[in-house]
């Protein structure tokens, strides 16, 4: 496993669509444990592979709560969304920053594991969020291109609590 180095707001291959993954390689396999350590040592909650350079259709994302393992996407796409929620969002590519978005409060994605089995995947509150944040990733979304006002510095929300 490594830590690999988190792309940034203004390089142009976040701005990019990802491939889809045809198959399980070792190389694919190092990704996603490289993506899991990055994500882990960056304190972050959902990481797709442009973030960390790679045109991959590849996501992982682990929220806590009662989740025993992160999740991983491979292909993800998302089937269905319901309700809303509006709320602070950040971005290991944005570091510092946060902004109010408005994102569906349900959402079922199929994908498949990292043994390419598929399965279906619902989710709801910050799962719902997380899923929808980094599958934008895949097709080369931001979610500044989303918020309603300006970003703000996370350490000024801090403050406020």
């Amino acid at each position: 496993m490594a830590l690999r180095t988190i792309r940034e707001l203004g390089d142009p291959i976040l701005r990019k669509t990802s491939k889809e993954v045809r198959e399980i390689t070792p190389r694919v396999r190092q990704i996603v444990e490289d993506m899991l350590e990055t994500m882990y040592a960056d304190n972050g909650v959902g990481l797709a592979a442009p973030q960390i350079g790679i045109l991959k259709r590849i996501v992982v994302i682990d929220v806590g709560e009662e989740q025993e393992e992160p999740y991983i996407l491979i292909n993800p796409e998302i089937l269905s969304v319901s309700g809303s929620q509006t709320g602070h969002e950040g971005c290991l590519s944005v570091p510092g920053k946060s902004g109010i978005v408005t994102r569906p409060n349900e959402v079922e994605v199929r994908a498949f594991d990292e043994n390419m089995r598929a399965f279906t995947l619902k989710g709801s509150g910050l799962l719902a969020r997380a899923v929808c944040h980094e599958v934008d990733h895949l097709d080369g979304k931001m979610y500044v291109d989303l918020v309603e006002g300006d970003l703000v510095d996370v350490e000024d929300l801090e403050e406020a609590d």
